[in-house]
């Protein structure tokens, strides 16, 4: 079950950042979550809770941040754990991989997701979780991939549309709302200057 003191803890550890000019946006900074062992300590049993009752018997991940939260919540669950590859970000994998195109993301890159045949069996319940669904594409993307063997997709902050976020049975520890950037008038700029 998730607490107000977990919900409390994402919220002061999460931060917003302003990459500087020429952007116009902001950069959500998830970092903090990774680094307290709170956070990690709650966030497998508190994501896993939001879909016990469906019964899941297997928890999908795409990379990067899949592959950090997913085993997570498959432990807490009692179940195992699929990673869903990027196409071509690294060396091909030998074993033979069901792959889905994902549709245009927050970035408006079209992607492939792909699992391992044999890691999915024909009467697997499949979870996916990630970390952020901002429009619905990774999630569609991989119920596209497991058909009707997917259950849902739980993340920790949902920001898609309340339609998406019923279409693809997204649930959710916090909304895009409970992080909406604060803004300061003056605020102090980073002295540190990126790597060259």
């Amino acid at each position: 079950m998730v607490t107000d003191d977990l919900r409390d803890r994402l919220r002061g550890a999460f931060r917003w950042t302003d990459p500087g000019p020429p952007a116009d946006y902001l950069v959500s900074d998830r970092s903090g979550w990774w680094r307290d062992p709170v956070i990690l300590d709650g966030l497998g049993p508190a994501l896993a809770d939001l879909f016990r009752a469906d019964r899941p018997t297997v928890v999908v991940s795409p990379e990067v941040t899949g592959f950090l939260l997913g085993p997570l919540v498959a432990r807490a669950l009692g179940v195992g754990f699929v990673e869903a590859y990027r196409a071509g970000a690294r060396r091909a994998i030998a074993e033979p991989m069901i792959w889905a195109e994902v549709p245009a993301d927050h970035r408006g890159d079209i992607q492939h997701l792909g699992v391992r045949r044999e890691r999915l069996a024909v009467d697997d319940r499949v979870l996916v979780v990630d970390d952020w669904a901002a429009t619905g594409s990774q999630a569609r993307g991989l119920r596209k991939l497991v058909g009707d063997r997917y259950i849902g997709t739980a993340v920790i902050v949902d920001e898609c549309p309340p339609g998406v976020t019923a279409e693809l049975t997204i649930r959710s520890l916090l909304s895009a709302a409970d992080l909406e950037p604060i803004v300061e008038c003056d605020a102090p700029q980073s002295d540190a200057s990126p790597p060259r």
